[in-house]
């Protein structure tokens, strides 16, 4: 996928938010330089939840050590921009002022840069904090959304990090575009808290419609009286009927034919009413059933299922198997291992490793060479004018 061929991204950042930003548009095709502190990006080592997140956001990156604090890994820094069309950046606020690398210096070296910081908070009486994802989930309500009541709960992978991330990078492609119209640069700044207000809208609305605070998910009334987790015989399944036409295929394929030709069952707020009779009889059904049973006469009706999987449970899916995973070499071990390509097709297609996890460092050399080499061009060029 050759969507940003052309497009030079220079990549100063750690952890999830920045780099994910850096691989999505690596994936689309843009050339993304990775610069790292002497010893690496400390995000390669850490353990415990952290421990996938350099093998996940990382790929389709050269990556180049750069001592940030030394007179000659500034000038490095600033000849990369210079050569640039894009700069991601998701240090602490004014972390590359004192640099000399912010917005403002960037834009000194290069109108044209489009410039993306990846932040806590946007404008406003908060911008100086920090943040972190689990921040942003607790202060924005998606924390109290995801848990019962009193037991905030964050959601159970780095969500914010990563819409924060897309939204981002939805700024940096629009700015591309007026680049390509314009020559004018940009500015870009995208944050955890207002990803996590975003998302959390909608709950914002339906209290603005009903005049009701949303109760926190574990504790919702369901739309549709069959939308939930069951226990097959040897699992648990989700399950969902979300239709009238839905609703009679099902009763159909389950034997619930009194409950087909019941007038009172026959629109959703009238079967919402009988959920306590519903829920405890399909239950029962369910139960008796294998999850390999269920999936397959629920696939035949055309309902909506899910056999409950864990994360590692993925890697063996025959859907992603086909055609939704990305094999990576993880850089201190040589394992081989697979892991979600970008969930976007074009035209058919699915982003591609062009660039394996690289070392650190492991292409500092090439860049170098590459940006002496452009000084020097521009030096004859100047002088032969």
């Amino acid at each position: 996928m050759n969507l940003l061929g052309g497009v030079r991204v220079i990549e100063f950042s750690h952890m999830v938010m920045g780099p994910t930003a850096g691989m999505i548009l690596a994936d689309l095709g843009a050339e993304v330089i990775k610069v790292e502190p002497p010893g690496g990006d400390k995000t390669r080592d850490l353990p415990g939840s952290g421990a996938g997140y350099f093998a996940m956001f990382n790929r389709n990156k050269r990556s180049i050590v750069l001592d940030m604090k030394s007179e000659a890994g500034k000038q490095a820094a600033c000849d990369l921009i210079r050569g640039a069309d894009v700069v991601i950046e998701n240090f602490r606020p004014g972390a590359m002022e004192r640099l000399g690398l912010g917005p403002a210096d960037a834009k000194a070296l290069n109108p044209q840069i489009i410039y993306h910081s990846c932040k806590g908070f946007l404008s406003g009486p908060y911008e100086e904090r920090t943040a972190l994802d689990e921040v942003a989930q607790m202060m924005g309500g998606l924390a109290y959304m995801t848990g019962p009541t009193g037991r905030p709960l964050r959601a159970g992978a780095s969500v914010i990090d990563i819409i924060g991330a897309m939204f981002g990078v939805i700024g940096i492609l629009g700015a591309l575009h007026r680049k390509g119209r314009t020559g004018e640069g940009a500015h870009v700044a995208s944050a955890l808290y207002e990803a996590t207000a975003f998302l959390v809208g909608q709950h914002m609305a339906q209290h603005a419609v009903t005049g009701q605070p949303a109760p926190p998910m574990p504790e919702r009334i369901s739309a549709w009286a069959v939308y939930d987790v069951f226990e097959a015989a040897d699992g648990q399944i989700f399950v969902g009927v979300v239709s009238d036409g839905q609703w009679q295929a099902f009763c159909a394929a389950f034997g619930f034919d009194a409950w087909g030709a019941d007038p009172a069952m026959a629109s959703n707020k009238g079967r919402v009413a009988k959920r306590d009779q519903i829920i405890p009889a399909l239950r029962s059904v369910f139960g008796a059933m294998t999850t390999a049973a269920l999936e397959a006469r629920l696939g035949e009706v055309g309902l909506p299922f899910a056999p409950i999987r864990r994360p590692e449970d993925l890697a063996g899916d025959v859907h992603l198997k086909a055609n939704g995973l990305v094999d990576l070499t993880l850089p201190d071990t040589g394992e081989i291992v697979s892991l979600p390509a970008l969930p976007i097709e074009v035209d058919g297609r699915r982003a591609e490793v062009r660039r394996d996890l690289a070392r650190p460092g492991q292409h500092t050399e090439g860049v170098l060479r590459d940006l002496a080499r452009a000084a020097e061009a521009s030096a004859a060029k100047s002088a032969a004018e």
